[in-house]
């Protein structure tokens, strides 16, 4: 019998780039090769994103795509949008299976079962009923020199512009156990760093008893061959006086911290139901620098929330320039259908939110062109992560991006290199020293592909 192919697309945020490799192992352990999505495959699973209108758009874009250029494979449909959206994904012609953001481990049942019925499966549940946390194990990434590692599922914050708790469902944290052991087998395939993903990550622990964030973090502290621990994004509200001692006691936590403000007046954040003040997020940030002076700290702004005046936006912008964020990533309000503020009458103008993105593009660039200014001439340790035009391109721990000119067998390695041209998006610099020979990774590689 010739070799069963699956072919993967991702759309959306880490938490699903993570999941599409955990479906993968599925796959993989029952004798299925991967090939690239343009291909011709058995099976094509995508898995889709709802967190926007256009998330909806571009997921059915894909679908379709899909069953148009592989009329006779076999389409699955997973991911936020199926969850849902269940009914809209079924009545595409020709997709054989939808499940949504739970029982991932049941899509190769499906497919058998598709294989011997030939009719269409739905296979989403209610999302809200779920109180446990679905484990599934990623040993190792296809392509990625940084390890994600999924702690958390789901939200209990239903913010005013947001569908994701009816998506994923209330908050569920792993079990800290399962965590660590994970982070451990990350380590042993050769990965240096392990970035810490979830729904709400800071929210890890919430639902648990007697163990909370920080006691995770502390548990990864002992995780032997761990260079860094990140975490993908904290809300302030998260970051309590404990988690901010944790990581100053820390070896292993990076000096970067993505915190998503969202915007910089009460107000709004009110109206988004955000449950901070400025006040609160401001003293979390000098708390911060206090103890890790340079510390990058990079966030998520909506502008044109529905209502949102010149005032509030410029207490916005007013913050953000006074804090010396060093990286932002804007987006312009966008109505989510089924979401309150999808429903607030005083919508902003399309031009409006437009002015109000660029302005704050311009402050991000400027910022971070300064944040990078600070290490001119410093060394930093940073793991290249992807080759172009002959350069290395990795991150520091602070987040920076750096490119030196080395050879690639350094990928996925520490490597100490001095800034030489501090810039925005990529600083230049050139290799100090390598801290560690690249056996374990060649050994880690030769096992992967001797199975």
């Amino acid at each position: 019998m010739s070799e069963r192919t699956i072919a993967f697309q991702t759309l959306g945020c880490k938490v699903n780039h993570y999941e599409t490799e955990a479906m993968w192992q599925l796959f993989k352990n029952e004798g299925y090769d991967r090939v690239d999505f343009s291909q011709n495959a058995d099976v094509f699973v995508i898995n889709t994103c709802t967190v926007t209108n256009t998330g909806d758009k571009k997921s059915r874009q894909v679908i379709r795509r899909a069953i148009r250029n592989n009329p006779d494979a076999v389409v699955a449909v997973t991911g936020c949008y199926a969850q849902t959206a269940p009914k809209d994904i079924m009545a595409i012609p020709g997709v054989d299976i939808v499940i949504g953001t739970e029982d991932r481990d049941k899509l190769i049942g499906y497919v058998n079962q598709y294989h011997e019925e030939r009719q269409p499966i739905n296979g989403v549940k209610n999302i809200m009923k779920k109180r446990t946390y679905e484990e599934m194990d990623v040993p190792y990434f296809t392509d990625r020199t940084r390890a994600t590692l999924k702690i958390q599922e789901g939200c209990n914050n239903f913010c005013t512009f947001c569908i994701i708790p009816w998506a994923r469902g209330l908050m569920r944290s792993r079990d800290p156990e399962k965590v660590v052991e994970q982070a451990q087998q990350l380590v042993d395939q050769g990965y240096k760093e392990i970035v810490l993903t979830g729904i709400h990550t800071g929210g890890y622990g919430e639902d648990l008893k007697d163990y909370n964030l920080a006691q995770l973090l502390r548990d990864l502290e002992e995780v032997d061959g761990l260079n860094r621990l990140r975490i993908s994004s904290i809300e302030a509200s998260q970051l309590t006086d404990e988690v901010i001692d944790v990581i100053n006691d820390s070896n292993k936590i990076v000096r970067h911290l993505h915190i998503p403000i969202q915007s910089g007046s009460d107000t709004v954040l009110k109206r988004m139901r955000r449950k901070y003040t400025m006040e609160f997020f401001e003293s979390r940030i000098i708390k911060l620098k206090e103890i890790m002076p340079n510390v990058a700290i990079t966030s998520d702004v909506i502008v044109g929330f529905p209502g949102e005046t010149e005032e509030e936006f410029k207490e916005t912008y007013d913050f953000i320039k006074k804090h010396h964020f060093s990286e932002l990533h804007v987006f312009p309000y966008s109505i989510r259908t089924g979401t309150p503020a999808a429903r607030m009458t005083d919508q902003i103008d399309e031009q409006t939110k437009s002015d109000r993105v660029h302005q704050l593009i311009e402050l991000s660039n400027s910022l971070a062109q300064s944040y990078a200014d600070q290490f001119k001439d410093d060394v930093l340790e940073i793991i290249p992560e992807e080759e172009k035009d002959g350069k290395l391109i990795g991150h520091a721990d602070n987040y920076m991006k750096v490119e030196v000119e080395g050879d690639v067998s350094l990928t996925g390695e520490l490597v100490k290199v001095k800034v030489t041209e501090p810039g925005y998006p990529v600083s230049k610099g050139e290799i100090v020293k390598v801290l560690e020979k690249p056996m374990v990774k060649a050994y880690a590689y030769l096992e992967r592909t001797m199975h």
